[in-house]
């Protein structure tokens, strides 16, 4: 387990939820706080290892490309934005099923990606179901990703 945690590192806490079953990227709360004792105190929390892969991938899902330009990186994100707006159709599913994988193949933490659906959740979101083995990865890892076609966080 040390390995894993030191091949993907760790990371402050973006998102509070990883299995993700609803978009909680909630504008103006992006970081999370735990509990510490015994001073009572709150203190910035961290993820490691595969989780901190899966914050990493989900947030590189969720970032329109060229959105970090100015920060030095005009490739990370996805093309996925470019289809707020369009309709729930099976053509709309497959250009993100495509973004996505375009996505996961920027990323050098990702060995493979064993298999990507998008599936229809409801009338303007969709679900992104992702299996992926990461580098030196033996167990597969699993993530599921909700993107609303209407803009703004999913449900």
């Amino acid at each position: 387990m040390a390995e894993r945690e030191a091949l993907f590192g760790t990371d402050l806490r973006l998102l509070p939820d990883l299995g993700l079953r609803h978009s909680d990227r909630d504008g103006g709360h992006d970081l999370t706080t735990i509990h510490r004792p015994p001073r009572d105190g709150r203190d910035l929390d961290t993820v490691t290892g595969s989780d901190n892969l899966i914050q990493a991938l989900v947030l590189r899902l969720l970032t329109p490309v060229g959105e970090l330009a100015p920060l030095g990186h005009p490739d990370y994100g996805s093309r996925l934005s470019e289809l707020v707006g369009e309709r729930n159709t099976e053509t709309t599913r497959n250009r993100a099923k495509l973004f996505v994988l375009q996505a996961l193949q920027a990323e050098p933490r990702v060995e493979r990606v064993l298999s990507a659906r998008v599936v229809q959740a409801d009338r303007s979101q969709i679900d992104i179901h992702v299996t992926l083995l990461a580098i030196e990865g033996v167990t597969p890892l699993n993530l599921v990703v909700p993107f609303s076609l209407a803009g703004g966080p999913g449900p």
